[in-house]
Order: C-alpha cells, then structure tokens, then sequence
C-alpha cells in the first residue's frame, strides 16, 4: 500500500459518500452524481417519515386515552398496509404507462449509469426513480403486509409509557421513542421503496428478493423479547434483556451499514450448521442441500430418541445411527445405485474393478457396525452401572483414553516437518530436492501414519463407545438432555474422533478431580451435556486463540513491513494497546459467534465479521470458478494432489484437521488453496481452488515470502542443527509437509532485477567485443570447413596423404592435408586484410594466390593475429617446426577467450591425452571440444565415456 498512498481515491471517495448514507438509512438517496430537482429529495423524505407519521397518529390516541395500545397498533398497522399498497400500485402504474416509450427510446452510451432525466415531481421517470418496485406480485402483497404488522408492532413497541415503566427516566423515554422511530423507517422504506445495498452480501444475486427482509426481521426479534415479557410473569432475566434489547435496537442502523448482522440466507445456514456439528455431532457439509438433508435427518434421531422405552434399546440406535450417518451417504447411494444398474442391465462387459472395491468397503462398514453394536450392548447390559470412581470400569477405560490420546498425538506430531511448530522434526527428510532419500524416509514416516489410522480409526472408537455404554446417566429414560448429550456423543465417536476423545479425555479428567465435590458439575449435568459443553468450549477457545493470533500479526506487521507502515500506524497501535479491553471483547464476540475478524483496509482497525458457514460461499463447490488460461495447469495436478491428500491426512501428517481448516500448497509459479469441507468416518470433503499464475508485482512478493517459508523448512541443509528452531515461528503460515505428487512443470527463469541491474550492464559493456570476436571467428572457420568440402567434391587428386596428427589427437579420423590444400581462410591471409575487407567474404578472389611450392622449413613468418585473438607465437612455432601446420590447433587457437592486445598474457596451451584404446582411432573427437579450451579435470571426465581395452 505505501505511507503516501491514500486509502480511497476521488473516484472511490465519491462513490462512497453516495452509497454508504444509502445504505445507512436504508435506501434513500440523498447525494447523487449530477444535479436532480428539489423534488426529488422531498419526495424521498416524505417517504422516510411516513411510517413515523402513521404510528404517530395511534400514539397520540392512546396517549390521549382514546384508544387502547393494542387497537392503537391495529390502526397504525392498518394504515401503513394501505400506503404501502398504494405505493406499489403507483409503481406498476408508472411502469405500464411508459412501457412503449421506454422501447423507443434511444439510449446514451456516454450517459452515467446513475442519470435520470426527470419530467415533473409525479412523473413516471421520479416515481420509478424513487420506488423502483417489485419484481414478483407475490412480494408486493408478502413486503406491504408485513409493513403493515412493522408498523402496528413498532407503535406498540415505542409507546411512551411502556418505555418510561422500563427506565423510569422522561429523557431516556424520548431518546429510545425518537431514534427508535428513525430504526422503525428505515426497516419500512428498505422493505417498501428501495431496498438498500447491503454492506453483509452472501448470495451474489437477490433473485428472489430476500434482501429486503433481512432489516424487518432483526426488527421483529427486538419486537418479540419485549412482547414475550408483556404477556408471560414477570421475569427478572427476561426483563433485563427487553431493557438491553431497547438500547441496542437504536443501534441497529450503524450494525447494518458494518455488516455485523448476517442475511438471512447466511444466518439460517450458520444456525442450522451450528446446531448440526455441537447439538447434533454432526459436521459441517459441502452444499446447502446436503446440509438442509443431514440437519432433519439428525434432528429426526434425536427426537425418535427420546421415545424409545428400553435403555439398551436408546444405547443399540444411538450407536448404529451414529455410526450411519457419520458415513458419506452420497457416495454409498451412488455405488448402490451403480450396483443396481449394472446387475438389471446384465452387462458383462463392464469392469469389476470398482465394483469390488464398493463391496469391500460395504464389508468392511457392516462388520464394524456390527462389532459396534455387539460391544455397546454387552457392556450397557452385563457390566453393571456404578458410581465414577478412580477403581470403576468407567474409570478404567478413562486411562486407556488418555494414553491413546497421547500416543496419536505423538504419532502425528513426528510426520511434521515441524514438533509442535518450533523445532525441526529430527525424522523428518532433511532435504526434498534429492526425491530417492526423501521417499526413503517418507515411507518410514507412512508406517507410523498407518499405526496412527488403525488407532484412530479402529481402537479409538470402540474405547470411547465403551466409555459411553458404562455411563450411569444412561439408566434415566425419557430426559431432553440425555437424548440430544448422548446422541451428539455417540456419532461424534466416528464423526470426528480426534476432537472427541480430545472431550472425553477433558471430562473424564475432571470427574477424577471432582468425582467427591457436590458443584454444580456433577450435579446438575449429565455425561452427555458435559461432553456438549466441553466441544463448545474447545471450539470457541481455539477460535479465540487464533484471532489474538491474527490481530497481532495485523499489528506487528502494520508497523514492521514497509509498504504496510503509514502515518497514522502508531496511533492505531497506541490506540489499540490504550483500548486493549474493547479490542480483546471485539475478538470474544467474534470468536463467540464463528465469525471472521476484519481489519478495516488492512490497518488494525478491527471489526466483526458477519457470521456465516464454514465454507464462506452460498453456491455448490466450483460453481463461481473463474475458467481462463491458467486452469489447465491446475486441472492436470488436482487428481494426483487429491490422492496425495487422501493419504496424508489419513494419516495424520497435515496435522489436526477439521472442516475449515485451510491449507497452501506451493509448486514452482503454482498455487492452491485447499480447504476442508466437511469430514466423517474414512472420508474427507475438500474444496481446490488454483489461484492465478504470478503476474503482478504484488503477486510475487507475496509468492517470494511463501518460497521462503516453505525453503527453510523443507531445504534443509545437512550441516544445520538436529533440533533447529523454526525461524518463522509465529507467522500464520506454519509448513505441514511434503507431498510427492507427478505433475507437468513449467519452470520459468524470472530475471527482472538481474538483466537490469548496474553491475550486470557494466559487465555486458565489456564481455560484449570479445564474446562479439569469438563468435565470428568460429562462424569465419566453420565457412572455410564448409569451402573445403565443396572443392574436394570438384577436385579429383592423386597419391595418397599421409596421418600425421598431433599425438594428443591420435584418435581423429579426419585425415590431415597438406600446406597446400590449406583453407581459404587461415592465418596467412590476415596480412591481406584491409579496412574494407570484408570478414564473411570467401570469394577466392579478394584473396592473393599463395605459392604451392613454398617449403615447410621456410623461415617462420610474422603472423599478425586477428583482433581479439591470443598471440601464440611460441606454441605455432613448436608445431611450425615438428609437424604441417595443423588446422585442427589453429582453430583452438583462435578459439581462445578475447583479451586485450595490451596486456601480457599467459601462455596456454592444451593438454596432450593419450587414448589408450586400440579402436580410438574409430572415433571422432567431439566438436566441442575444438572450439574451447577444455581444462585437465574436465579432458579426465570425458576420457572416461571412450572404450578402453
């Protein structure tokens, strides 16, 4: 973001100072972009007080004792119903009457999308400028209805001598009477005139107008605590609350316009996954059907439940309908259904593969069933109930619990790359770049998985449905309490068993401790309730935890990243550390209610999120995937990652996961974000997402600090510390594992910041002549090779040439010629070259005949070496003398890195290597090493792939 960057431009500034007022008073627009009669913002605000004025009419009745409050309410209500209705038939109206006008009209494509062209102050164009109307009949009679009872009820609420026998106290009365009014409009013009534009959005699209309901509803809960205290005995806590509920109901407006309170669709959903993971055992699922079927489906097994008259027969449904529905049904009816269909079509052609698979999982299900219900009714039937105690059976089984409680944990914690987040697991692979030593190790750490399943999935459940079965809460039928405890529990055992023997483990230890103390604990509350009671506080109190996790990092990092530090950061975090008590009570209620924290614009400004499902969307999985370029990529790894997945969280390397935990897997320029959806017995829903490809700055970074995270936890080096600490304790990204998972790799070499960079540019400055002299004299000596062949094809000679070759290359097949079949191109020729002259030209004729019958021995000639070649002189002569001018030697020669003419420079000269081999004279030596100069160590190792005797 930056310290100088402000937070809204002046296109975002003015669109916010239109919206935000809207939203606030719940529809009414009262900025607009462009300048709009008077009319237009009176008629607006007679709308907004018409409500007021309604209700006013049937206060001042009873105020006068002409009327009772009830009829009171009747008239008020009765008279917004017929203004509401009026209004809806303007709008209707309205758009009738200008329907053939509107199809004619030619539209303004420079126009704003906001600009109206008004006609008079009851025209057609301001009424629907001002009451945009409804899309359903249905909803016009529904919304002016339930106006209608709003404002009946609100008067009945806001009577002044009600308020006064609650506060007893003239000026609270008037305030709570006049801005609770301004509530009641704003509920009545958001259902009526206009809906508002939410700040709390779940669906994207209000197909069915559903958002104009969420302020009248909230209205109607205040409305309801305080009729529930008028019409039952006087209630000290009920009272209490309808005084509470007074106050807060003024400061509706301000939780609507921050998007504190849910929608509807949200808050439904929430509540009813809520009630199905802590009320019912159940999980939070994948979809808004699965889970609307799964909600009835356990609430139905907890009420049939309570009318079952024998306690092994309560013990025997509990345990085999936990056991039912804490499988994947959808996955077991569609096998079934496949079963059923493939028999009745008698189509042997298709594969048995998968179908032997369902039947063993269907075998593998029924025998644990069985084996279940077998043990939970020997137990409840012969073991007897008694009292806990430190020497009871129930006892007994308690520590079981806790040893297998320790032992998974321990189990889990060595597949990490990570114990307990801080030191580096001594087990783990040291380094995942090298794949055979990883796998090696990896398959030493899946046997400890494999023991850690059987637990887990085997041994645990059958210990905590023992637990369950000698409880002596059990022998007390027909109990509300019992029936939803013990119900919740009983499938919590295969739900989620990791989280429930966690619970179990936390009651039984606190029986031991209070077993001979008469507190409210043990004698208020069953087995049931406790177990209840304690996964609603290990829910809450890990949710708080990492909120106060989140809001610090937001506070630290808001000052120690640079591009996060502005102006006003230490004032916030000053502020924040002198409010600590109103931000700790902020994160409370957030993590009390499952709600996201929000950091307003990303500074520790925080708010309360509106709560909403685990999965954080309204629609199926996948349903708002944005399908562009970059899919690909990720549609190839998703089946792979999945089984990679399946095999690490069965065994526990990815931690203690549970629906809504999230996960960051990083491959190359790739990354996915995975969260968990929903989990039961031997399964696990997750959802995938592939984020888009690093293609902004912002994207890299934030892609750079996750390389690093994730290099110094798996890149270990060998000589690091066993027990290295973890030097990014604390960050909210804390590494699991590595997964092996085959995939396509696109690895790209990202050089921005080093192609650019001083030193390089200085350095390419002076590399590029020579490089330059490099590459054309080996394209110059490549063209002579090429002229060589062509006159040897014209040619026709005679005798026989003998192999004389240097003994460093006595393996080369290629047979030498003579001085005078010589290239074209050679250092002779230099001293012909002119200004002029050009370097690719190989025309014989800018050359100078050379005299065939010049001997060897001839007085050596000065050679005149080409621009940025080395000077060789005592090494050309060495061979000048002992054999022909090879061309193979003068190639390396001016093969050779440029230097600058001025300097002195080493003499250097190539190894002579001798094959051993008798067949080396069969091969060629490679060409490339007779253009570079190849070091001793490097001429060894390529020695080595010849064949020797």
């Amino acid at each position: 973001m930056g310290p100088d960057v402000p937070l809204l431009n002046d296109y975002k500034q003015e669109f916010f100072l239109k919206r935000f007022p809207q939203t606030v008073l719940g529809g009414p627009r009262f900025k607009l972009g462009y300048c709009a009669p008077p009319y237009i913002y009176v008629n607006q605000i007679i709308l907004f007080l018409t409500p007021w004025v309604l209700g006013g009419i049937g206060t001042l009745l009873y105020q006068l004792d002409i009327m009772k409050d009830y009829y009171t309410a009747a008239l008020s209500g009765g008279l917004m119903l017929v203004t509401a209705l009026i209004l809806q038939m303007t709008n209707l109206y309205a758009r009738q009457k200008t329907v053939t006008v509107e199809r004619m009209q030619i539209q303004n494509t420079l126009r704003d999308e906001d600009e109206y062209e008004f006609s008079s102050c009851v025209g057609s164009e301001t009424v629907k400028f001002i009451i945009p109307g409804k899309k359903y009949i249905v909803n016009i009679v529904f919304h002016s209805f339930l106006a209608g009872v709003m404002c009946g009820l609100g008067t009945w609420y806001l009577l002044p001598n009600r308020i006064t026998l609650l506060y007893s106290n003239i000026g609270g009365t008037v305030v709570i009477f006049v801005f609770g009014w301004v509530t009641i409009c704003i509920g009545e013009y958001s259902l009526i005139i206009n809906t508002a534009t939410e700040t709390a959005t779940f669906q994207a699209l209000d197909t069915y107008e559903i958002t104009a309901l969420m302020r009248p509803f909230y209205i109607f809960v205040f409305i309801a605590v305080d009729l529930a205290h008028r019409f039952t005995v006087n209630i000290p806590v009920l009272e209490q609350t309808n005084q509470i509920l007074h106050i807060i109901f003024l400061f509706l407006p301000f939780l609507w316009a921050l998007g504190i309170l849910p929608p509807l669709d949200a808050l439904f959903l929430w509540g009813m996954e809520q009630v199905l993971e802590f009320g019912l055992g159940g999980s939070p699922v994948s979809s808004n059907t699965r889970l609307l079927v799964m909600f009835l489906i356990s609430t139905g097994t907890a009420i049939a439940s309570y009318f079952i008259p024998s306690t092994v027969g309560v013990v025997l449904f509990m345990t085999g309908f936990g056991f039912i529905l804490s499988l994947n049904l959808s996955e077991i009816g569609l096998a079934f259904k496949h079963t059923v269909s493939s028999h009745l079509a008698s189509n042997k052609s298709k594969s048995s593969g998968p179908r032997i698979h369902s039947v063993w999982r269907e075998f593998f299900y029924l025998t644990v069933l069985t084996l279940a219900l077998i043990e939970a009714s020997l137990l409840h039937h012969f073991a007897g109930f008694s009292a806990f105690s430190k020497a009871s059976p129930q006892a007994i089984v308690s520590y079981i619990l806790i040893i297998l409680l320790i032992v998974m944990w321990l189990l889990r914690e060595i597949q990490g790359v990570y114990l307990f987040g801080i030191f580096r697991n001594p087990f783990y692979p040291k380094d995942v770049r090298t794949v055979t030593t990883f796998m090696e190790t990896q398959r030493r750490l899946m046997k400890v998985g494999v023991v850690r399943r059987i637990l887990l999935t085997l041994v645990s459940p059958f210990a905590m449905i023992a637990f369950l079965s000698l409880d002596s809460s059990l022998q007390s039928l027909h109990s509300v309490s019992i029936c939803i405890g013990f119900t919740r529990t009983f499938r919590m055992v295969w739900q989620n068993t990791e989280n429930a023997l966690l619970e179990m483990v936390i009651v039984s230890i606190v029986q031991m401790l209070l077993f001979n103390t008469d507190v409210w604990w043990n004698r208020s509350l069953d087995t049931g309730i406790r177990l209840l009671l304690a996964g609603v506080i290990r829910d809450r109190l890990l949710q708080l935890i990492s909120k106060l996790h989140f809001a610090a990092a937001v506070l630290l990092t808001s000052w120690t990243e640079k591009k996060q530090r502005r102006k006003s950061t230490a004032t916030l975090i000053t502020l924040n550390i002198v409010f600590f008590p109103i931000v700790l009570a902020f994160i409370a209620v957030s993590a009390l209610l499952s709600s996201p924290m929000l950091p307003l614009f990303t500074l520790p400004i925080f708010l309360i999120g509106f709560p909403r499902p685990i999965r954080s969307w309204p629609g199926p999985v996948g349903a708002t995937a944005c399908v562009c370029s970059d899919t690909m990529y990720y549609q190839q790894v998703v089946p792979s990652l999945a089984a990679a997945l399946q095999s690490a969280l069965a065994s526990g390397s990815l931690g203690l996961s549970s629906p809504g935990s999230h996960y960051l897997c990083r491959f190359q320029d790739r990354l996915m974000w995975i969260l968990v959806l929903e989990r039961g017995f031997t399964y696990c829903c997750v959802n995938i997402k592939g984020l888009e490809l690093q293609e902004t700055s912002c994207h890299t970074a934030e892609a750079h600090r996750v390389d690093e995270v994730f290099e110094m936890a798996f890149e270990h080096q060998e000589h690091a510390e066993t027990f290295s600490l973890n030097h990014h304790f604390g960050n909210i990204l804390t590494p699991c594992t590595a997964l092996p998972v085959r995939l396509y790799s696109d690895a790209r070499n990202v050089l921005s910041g080093i192609i650019d960079s001083q030193e390089n540019l200085k350095q390419l400055k002076d590399d590029f002549l020579k490089v330059l002299v490099w590459i054309l004299v080996q394209y110059c000596y490549k063209k002579s090779k090429m002229c060589e062949k062509l006159d040897k094809t014209t040619k026709n000679k005679e005798g026989s040439f003998p192999l004389t070759q240097p003994k460093a290359f006595d393996s080369a097949v290629e047979k030498l010629r003579p001085i005078k079949d010589e290239d074209s191109f050679s250092v002779d020729t230099i001293a012909d070259w002119t200004d002029d002259s050009d370097l690719f030209e190989l025309d014989p004729s800018r050359t100078r005949e050379r005299k065939e019958t010049e001997p060897l021995e001839a007085a050596p000639r000065t050679l005149l070496s080409v621009p940025g070649s080395v000077e060789m002189e005592s090494a050309v002569g060495a061979l000048q003398e002992t054999a022909p001018e090879d061309k193979l030697y003068k190639a390396v020669v001016l093969g050779l890195p440029a230097v600058d003419k001025g300097k002195k420079q080493e003499v250097v000269s190539l190894p002579l290597v001798e094959f051993s081999c008798s067949y080396s004279e069969l091969l060629s030596i490679p060409e490339e090493w007779r253009t570079a100069p190849i070091p001793t160590s490097k001429l060894n190792e390529k020695r080595q792939r010849f064949p020797e005797d």
